[in-house]
Parts: C-alpha cells; sequence; structure tokens
C-alpha cells in the first residue's frame, strides 16, 4: 500500500487585514478541485497566536505531490497564499508520509 502524504504550509495573517490569508485560501482551494491525487486540505489557525495560520493538504501518496508539484500550474494556482507565507520559520514548508494512523471512530465495537 502507498503511504498518504501531508504537506503543511505555514503563514502569518497581516496585522491589519487578519482573513487574508483565509480568502486566499478559499481562492486557491477552488482552483485546486479535482487536482488528481489531492483528497482535500484544510486551514487550521493557531488557537494561542489567531494570526498564525497552517494549511495541510492530503495527498494519495508522495508521488502523486511530486507530480502536481513539477506542473506548470502549480506556482500560478498557489500564488495567492505566497506573501503570507511565514518566512520567519526555519521551515516554512514541511512534507510529510503517513507512517502509522488510527481511526478513534473504528475503535468502538
Amino acid at each position: 500500500m502507498t503511504a498518504r502524504a501531508r504537506v503543511l504550509i505555514w503563514h502569518r495573517a497581516p496585522v491589519d487585514d487578519p482573513d487574508a490569508v483565509r480568502r486566499a485560501y478559499e481562492q486557491i482551494s477552488s482552483r485546486l478541485a479535482g487536482t488528481p491525487g489531492l483528497l482535500g486540505n484544510e486551514l487550521l489557525r493557531g488557537v494561542d497566536d489567531p494570526g498564525r495560520l497552517v494549511v495541510m493538504s492530503e495527498w494519495e501518496s508522495l508521488a502523486a505531490f511530486k507530480a502536481w508539484e513539477q506542473t506548470a500550474e502549480h506556482r500560478p494556482s498557489t500564488s495567492a497564499l505566497r506573501p503570507y507565507q511565514d518566512r520567519d520559520r526555519d521551515r516554512f514548508f514541511e512534507v510529510y508520509e503517513v507512517t502509522a494512523a488510527f481511526d478513534g471512530a473504528a475503535s468502538e465495537g
């Protein structure tokens, strides 16, 4: 079985426009609908710091993500979020492969 992949990209919302990242995320998400291998994505907001946000996308495999990343559509389709990437972090972009998972809903029997 091929392992799913998760891509996390950290963002920082401008103080004068706290919803800018959410708007850009929604714009990009609608463009990415139907992208081969993309299972979905989420925008996560920091509980202790609402100006810190993370976009987490889930891919059917690392190969599917890398294939999309090499397409001509990749950079233009994600450009709306690029100005908000948190470049103060050592790594604002990380890719993970799922090596283990637990489905809490399936635990009752």
